[in-house]
């Protein structure tokens, strides 16, 4: 086995079957899963430096799961696995901003990490004589 790193700290659990009976409904031009508009929302409100923090790189994941057994009528059932016993059910349209603050799942910025380079490494660090 092998294990892989990743930024998040937390997930959002999202029903595909809702998302797939409402066929989008959610983003500007309402014809985006709820699923791929978060992840947007969080890869742009974590990116630093203009940089989105996609992917495993992103504070949070959003993960499309089987059937949560609610079936809203045109909204799709949102969990955040931290907390699980509140779960959301989102009307179609909701921009993802209010989910991600209705779920209190709010992205914090990625910490900036630098390479550091050993002072030795460069000819012009060296000490000058004298």
């Amino acid at each position: 086995m092998k294990r892989v790193k990743s930024n998040w700290s937390d997930v959002i659990l999202v029903c595909r079957k809702c998302s797939k009976k409402l066929d989008g409904g959610f983003g500007p031009d309402a014809d985006e899963k709820l699923a791929k508009v978060l992840r947007k929302e969080i890869a742009r409100e974590a990116g630093v430096h203009g940089k989105k923090a996609k992917g495993r790189r992103a504070p949070m994941g959003v993960i499309e799961v089987g059937c949560l057994d609610i079936c809203p009528k045109g909204a799709v059932t949102a969990v955040r696995a931290s907390a699980p016993r509140e779960w959301l059910v989102v009307p179609k349209g909701t921009p993802a901003p209010v989910v991600l603050a209705r779920l209190g799942a709010e992205p914090q910025p990625a910490p900036f990490s630098a390479k550091i380079m050993p002072i030795s490494s460069s000819p012009s660090n060296r000490h000058a004589p004298g």
